[in-house]
């Protein structure tokens, strides 16, 4: 099983989504969150804007990874999210964001996310890979993406 199948519901994957800026990514993220996880979207929202006021979660090339500590979860759970066109996520290169990845802990949650945030951000730092996700058209197709096993870095 890949990190991904523990952390990502296929309901969890949404393909198409219209942003324009930063602040309306995260509501989104938020309000997705509530939906599929039943949280409250102000809390979630909250949490992810406190992380940001910390520093960007823009990893560059087209990639964000939002993360939070949220009440109300048992495990930790990711959200995939593919914007129809790019936003400004004052991501570390500059680049605009269109992939974004986000993880959400229960608040007790122990250091086991440090290492799902790096796994997921090493993950998409793989060009073949957001080539692949930018072009799937379902969450299904994005799932089978994220869930293959992992591949050797040229780096």
């Amino acid at each position: 099983m890949s990190i991904i199948d523990d952390l990502l519901d296929r309901r969890a994957i949404t393909p198409k989504l219209q942003a324009h800026t930063k602040q309306q990514a995260l509501s989104l993220l938020a309000e997705t969150a509530a939906r599929v996880f039943g949280l409250d979207a102000g809390a979630v929202l909250d949490a992810l804007v406190a992380r940001e006021h910390a520093g960007s979660t823009g990893v560059g090339e087209g990639v964000a990874v939002p993360h939070a500590r949220v009440a109300g979860l048992d495990r930790m759970r990711g959200l995939f999210l593919r914007l129809e066109s790019p936003v400004d996520f004052d991501a570390i290169d500059g680049a605009p964001v269109d992939l974004i990845f986000a993880l959400f802990t229960p608040p007790d949650a122990g250091s086991e996310h440090l290492r799902s945030l790096a796994r997921v951000a090493r993950m998409l730092r793989q060009k073949e890979l957001r080539q692949q996700l930018r072009q799937a058209r379902t969450p299904d197709a994005i799932h089978a993406l994220l869930a293959q096993p992992a591949r050797p870095s040229a780096a």
